[in-house]
């Protein structure tokens, strides 16, 4: 049986109240991948219990990791050590998980057994030759599809990876985690440097599993030496979930919300920048550090916005939340221009032509370019029906535009919803979208 989800938001309304966003999905998957390799047990608080992360925590229990929970964001895992993990009787499947797939290539690229990694069709499109290229610089053998993609067959070669120093062609997080835990295998030291600044968890993380990790400006090294001790861990909630909320209450008269701890990593606050840039009234509040992570409450009060030229410094520290800044930008006044973004084209969807395409169909100016959009704010937005391609962040960010709309948005495809923020509608109800959800079941 599969599920088909619509969501069907009627027109108008504003964001009222407070609430909290669930738990940070970059810190879930990682949480459970160094508590798995560390020696002892890792409480860990504020997980994800969403499609990807969950994904993350069966392939270590896959590999022989005893993990309890999760029960209401808590997680128990009994670490085995950095040479711990032991071959899976099957394929490791990870739905829909991106950051699963690239990050335990370089994880499992020094294992002394051989594994397949596999996903859903829409991660089996994504690009891995991103992170399979630098790995076989050292020395990883790993097998993917003709064009680059899933299924990866990774041969184990335990003790025989040797360090590179890497500069990276595209500011990636992901492609960055991935070999800072192949280098944690790999003989002498592993040094990546990127373009520009990316998300940081898998450097902090590590440092708060007492784990050696050396950061200069843009290079960050690691080696072999050095074992991953337990520790506890408080998730704040997810920025990049915390968006859609931020966005609506920008743009819906009369709205005042007030979202609780949430992760305000600095190489995760370009939503924040970009929203005051255009106008936004949001307010940090109550700022503290838990487990190495800044977290603070945020408010936010409906204010007229502007359309800008988004700086391209910016563009990696928001990059998930394009979708809804797009939305943002339809009702701001005035033009907004998006470039230095062609690592859009390659998400769960092609975020660029989805996007300008859904926009399109209610009414609003937007036209995609190679590397980004421009928009023309201020217009009217309408009715319609749009399809999320099964990008759970495409169907949130249509979502929200129904605060503005003047006719109720059907939105298609929305099952993918789950693998990021599953109490995403009840949230949205909760503080004031007008949001139905209609589940089919076809055989």
């Amino acid at each position: 049986m599969s599920k088909t989800i619509t969501f069907i938001v009627q027109p108008g309304g504003q964001l009222r109240g407070e609430a909290r966003v669930p738990g940070d999905k970059s810190m879930s998957h990682r949480s459970i991948m160094l508590g798995s390799l560390a020696e002892g047990v890792t409480h860990v608080k504020g997980f994800l219990e969403a499609e990807d992360a969950l994904a993350t925590l069966q392939a270590f229990r896959d590999m022989g990791v005893q993990i309890e929970g999760p029960s209401n964001g808590c997680v128990t895992i009994h670490g085995v050590g950095k040479h711990g993990l032991k071959a899976p009787q099957k394929e490791l499947y990870l739905g829909n998980s991106g950051t699963s797939m690239r990050l335990l290539s370089g994880l499992l690229a020094g294992q002394p057994f051989n594994t397949v990694l596999t996903g859903d069709k829409s991660l089996s499109g994504r690009p891995m030759k991103r992170v399979t290229e630098p790995l076989a610089l050292m020395g990883a053998a790993i097998k993917a599809t003709g064009k680059g993609t899933a299924p990866l067959e990774i041969t184990g070669r335990a003790g025989q990876l040797q360090a590179i120093d890497y500069t990276m062609p595209m500011a990636s997080a992901q492609v960055k985690s991935c070999l800072l835990l192949a280098g944690m295998y790999a003989q002498g030291e592993t040094s990546v440097t990127e373009p520009a600044p990316t998300r940081d968890h898998t450097e902090r993380m590590l440092s708060g599993f007492s784990y050696p990790v050396r950061r200069q400006g843009n290079k960050v090294s690691i080696s072999a030496e050095g074992k991953l001790t337990a520790t506890e861990i408080d998730v704040p909630s997810d920025i990049s979930s915390a968006a859609f909320f931020l966005v609506g209450a920008s743009i819906a008269p009369g709205s005042d919300i007030t979202l609780r701890h949430v992760g305000i990593n600095p190489t995760r606050t370009g939503v924040i920048s970009i929203l005051r840039l255009m106008g936004a009234s949001i307010e940090v509040l109550n700022e503290r550090e838990v487990g190495g992570e800044p977290v603070a409450d945020l408010r936010v009060v409906s204010k007229p916005l502007k359309g800008i030229a988004i700086p391209e410094e910016l563009v990696p520290l928001a990059i998930d939340e394009f979708p809804v800044l797009f939305v943002a930008a339809a009702c701001a006044e005035g033009e907004t221009r998006l470039t230095g973004a062609e690592e859009l084209r390659v998400k769960e969807s092609d975020r660029i032509q989805v996007m300008a395409d859904g926009l399109q169909t209610i009414g609003i100016d937007a036209k995609p370019t190679p590397d980004g959009m421009v928009i023309q704010g201020g217009g009217r937005i309408g009715g319609g029906t749009v399809t999320s391609h099964g990008d759970h962040r495409i169907a949130m960010a249509f979502a929200i535009a129904g605060l503005r709309a003047h006719d109720p948005i059907t939105i298609l495809d929305c099952a993918n919803v789950n693998t990021s923020f599953p109490e995403f509608k009840d949230l949205a109800k909760n503080l004031g979208l007008a949001l139905v959800c209609e589940e089919n079941s076809s055989a």
